[in-house]
């Protein structure tokens, strides 16, 4: 046991979180081979089986499953430390992972990595994109040191900031554009499009329109916003997206764009972290840029979006 590393643990804990060879070579940034011969020096250091190797993807033994849980624990520990001591030069630097969701992501993150340049030259963002339950999930873990995403998260562990609240705006073909703007009741009349599961933005929009997940399955769904705009376009449905996605999705499809309310539907964006971080009082820091960063996309010309995809104004 005296050879073991932290190398095995961080390799041994990629693989049990991706359950597969291959996706967990690519977070490791190494070979498949390279991380199998890794793998078996583990199993060999340890005197026991860690993988079940016959299933097409792989399986952890009982042993694989106490270890894996282990691992991550004492990795999490590990980067504690790391960030303790980058916390006693006072400056914020190095690594920030920050989570972010995909209907954010696209939007902000161009202006938040300029705003991060100026304010925190030493630190080295690794933004990653993925649905809030993933991100909530990592964060818990300690796999990343903070995340943007929709409040309330209501995760005891976790640390809420808000950060900005931004409307919902309904987005029709551009044939529509002359007539009146649907009451929400009248939006279950429609052909609505929403995004996939597992994105908060798809509940909040179902929220809105008093739709039941029940119904669901009779909805279209696309996996981006980016999707729907252009399933609009093409005279398929309507859909909603957030203000802050106006004036990227809408400029190159044949769509219109109105104000819904009042009272219009509405997120609260904020930014979560782990309460025991030790990057904690520099997180408050960071959620500041991340707002300002927020509120300066929002006072751009043109970022209420088009009434027809080309134009500087929201219907209403």
């Amino acid at each position: 046991m005296n050879n073991l590393t932290m190398k095995h643990l961080r390799y041994f804990e990629a693989l049990s979180r991706h359950g597969h060879f291959g996706l967990a070579a690519e977070a490791c940034s190494i070979s498949q081979p390279a991380l199998s011969v890794q793998m078996k020096e583990l199993e060999a250091l340890l005197g026991a089986p860690l993988i079940d190797r016959t299933a097409r993807r792989i399986r952890l033994t009982g042993l694989g499953e106490v270890l894996a849980e282990r691992a991550r624990e004492i990795l999490r520990q590990v980067d504690e430390l790391e960030d303790l001591a980058r916390t006693a030069h006072g400056a914020l630097s190095g690594r920030l992972r920050l989570g972010v969701i995909p209907t954010v992501a696209p939007y902000l993150l161009p202006r938040l990595i300029g705003a991060f340049a100026r304010e925190f030259p030493d630190l080295d963002p690794r933004p990653r994109e993925a649905v809030t339950g993933r991100l909530i999930d990592d964060l818990l873990k300690g796999q990343l040191d903070a995340a943007i995403v929709a409040l309330p998260v209501s995760e005891p562990a976790l640390h809420e900031y808000r950060l900005f609240d931004e409307e919902f705006v309904l987005v029709r073909p551009l044939a529509d554009a002359s007539l009146p703007v649907p009451a929400p009741e009248s939006l279950r009349e429609m052909r609505l499009l929403l995004l996939e599961e597992g994105h908060c933005f798809r509940d909040q929009a179902l929220s809105f329109c008093q739709l039941t997940p029940s119904v669901t399955r009779e909805l279209m769904e696309g996996s981006s916003l980016s999707t729907l705009v252009q399933m609009v376009g093409a005279g398929i449905g309507i859909t909603l997206i957030p203000e802050m996605a106006v004036p990227i999705e809408t400029r190159s499809a044949a769509v219109s764009v109105a104000r819904l309310g009042p009272p219009p539907p509405s997120r609260t964006i904020g930014m979560v972290w782990r309460k025991a971080s030790p990057l904690a009082d520099h997180l408050g820091r960071v959620a500041e840029v991340v707002r300002a960063a927020g509120e300066e996309r929002a006072a751009l010309p043109g970022a209420t979006g088009s009434q027809d995809g080309t134009g500087p104004a929201v219907a209403t």
